[in-house]
């Protein structure tokens, strides 16, 4: 059973759809529908794909399953959750700076990933209205290229995106997110089924499927099993707080394993789905595949800008991008929100603003980054860090410092430290085999390992 001391008022989630609905989009975020597509160009198409899958079948999905068992067993914030869950076993408390260190690093994300957010909420109505009919490469990189150097712009797109993500997680996990959740997930889905129609039509299909499906095995390079393993890691969203938090409204009757290979097939597919949308337009205007993080702002909407109704169905793109956004978004305020109301007790509607508008406000150094500050290099007195911008160090410091650490310390704790009857009883798979190779192979030796390499890599 869960720990004694959790609190019996605790919310949770009204079913089990429902949290199936909110953990998918958790994980399906702008790096599902804009980091995946550019990174499968830049790195060798099929190969790419084929490593990936791997990588998160053997080192994304036994952490997600470790933070949602111990997001339950704890029954509190991150932090505090992981800390119960220690005390159980005999351990430290401290080990509770875990789900703090995730937490941060949520928190911080979220500073720079509602600046990005808001480039997609500024190019729906441009795209709708035909602003890229006719476009050639050099208009459309002069737009994004404004809309980069245009600080009080980019306030208000980000600002926009932050008070909506707020005004949401405000309302409570049955009052807000869920309500959301139930509204967005289906409209993702809908407008990402919609753009795969369209690009079958409209687009080479074969040629995407061909460039994403038949691998070229002497590509696999360690660049690329690197790039994959990255991408897996940071695409289901583990190390940010957000699973624990989740886990932690999560009712007993839930399978954990289930629900985990759940979360990342849905999260694959989604990856999948909207490379095999996109590629295809790519293709057919005889564009850049490997074109890197200007495929979305830049390549495409000259694509858009030069097929049969090609304005509806780029805006139908863009929103797709700010729902996918919108689901993540509200899923890394969450544990922040959760840590402020349990811990230091305050009321969810002001520690969801205060969370938020801090993020804003924080999230200013992003902005700046793209104008009025991007010849500012903070550590550029070191080798290591010449050329690299504020955004480009905060965004250095959470995905390859702060949530790798977080996510090798969980591997760690659940694999090392937490009583194996604890989480034996928590999965309800008793200590058989798939335990034995989730716990004792997996987290133990497996998942370590490719955390560290990532990290020393990021070093």
């Amino acid at each position: 059973m869960s720990l004694a001391g959790s609190p019996a008022t605790r919310a949770s989630w009204s079913s089990r759809l429902v949290f199936t609905l909110a953990a998918i989009g958790a994980s399906v975020g702008l790096g599902n529908i804009w980091k995946f597509p550019y990174l499968t160009g830049v790195s060798g198409g099929a190969a790419f794909v084929l490593v990936y899958l791997g990588a998160v079948t053997l080192v994304a999905v036994p952490i997600l399953v470790a933070e949602l068992l111990l997001g339950r067993r704890g029954r509190h914030h991150p932090a505090a959750a992981v800390a119960a869950v220690a005390v159980e076993s005999g351990a430290s408390p401290r080990w509770g700076w875990i789900g703090g260190l995730g937490v941060l690093a949520g928190w911080l994300i979220m500073t720079f990933y509602s600046v990005i957010a808001g480039w997609a909420l500024a190019y729906v109505w441009p795209t709708l209205s035909g602003a890229f009919r006719g476009a050639g490469a050099a208009d459309v990189a002069a737009h994004f290229d404004g809309l980069l150097a245009d600080p009080v712009a980019l306030m208000a797109w980000s600002g926009a995106y932050t008070a909506l993500t707020a005004a949401i997680v405000a309302r409570g996990l049955r009052g807000g997110i869920e309500r959301a959740i139930i509204v967005l997930m289906p409209l993702l889905f809908l407008a990402l089924l919609v753009l795969l129609g369209y690009a079958a039509v409209a687009g080479d299909l074969d040629a995407a499927l061909r460039f994403l499906f038949r691998p070229e095995f002497g590509r696999i390079d360690g660049g690329v099993v690197l790039a994959a393993v990255g991408q897996a890691f940071f695409s289901i969203g583990v190390g940010m707080g957000i699973l624990l938090a989740y886990g932690s409204y999560l009712p007993r009757d839930v399978s954990l394993a289930r629900s985990a290979f759940a979360i990342a097939a849905a999260d694959t597919s989604v990856s999948v789905l909207a490379g095999i949308a996109i590629f295809p337009l790519v293709f057919a205007n005889g564009l850049d595949p490997g074109e890197g993080p200007g495929l979305v702002f830049v390549t495409l909407p000259i694509a858009f800008g030069s097929m049969p109704a090609g304005s509806l169905f780029g805006g139908v793109f863009f929103l797709l991008l700010v729902f996918a956004a919108l689901t993540s978004s509200i899923a890394i305020l969450e544990p922040m929100v959760a840590w402020l109301t349990e811990r230091r007790g305050w009321r969810r509607p002001l520690a969801a603003w205060l969370a938020g508008g801090g993020a804003w406000v924080f999230g200013l150094g992003t902005v700046l980054s793209f104008n009025a500050w991007k010849d500012w290099h903070p550590l550029g007195m070191f080798d290591r860090y010449q050329g690299k911008t504020f955004f480009d160090l905060l965004d250095y410091a959470t995905s390859s410092l702060m949530m790798p650490v977080c996510a090798l310390l969980i591997a760690l704790f659940v694999g090392w430290r937490m009583k194996p009857e604890a989480a034996a009883d928590e999965l309800g798979l008793g200590r058989g085999f798939n335990f034995g190779v989730w716990r004792g192979l997996l987290l133990r030796w497996v998942v370590p390992a490719a955390i560290a390499i990532i990290l020393f890599r990021g070093l």
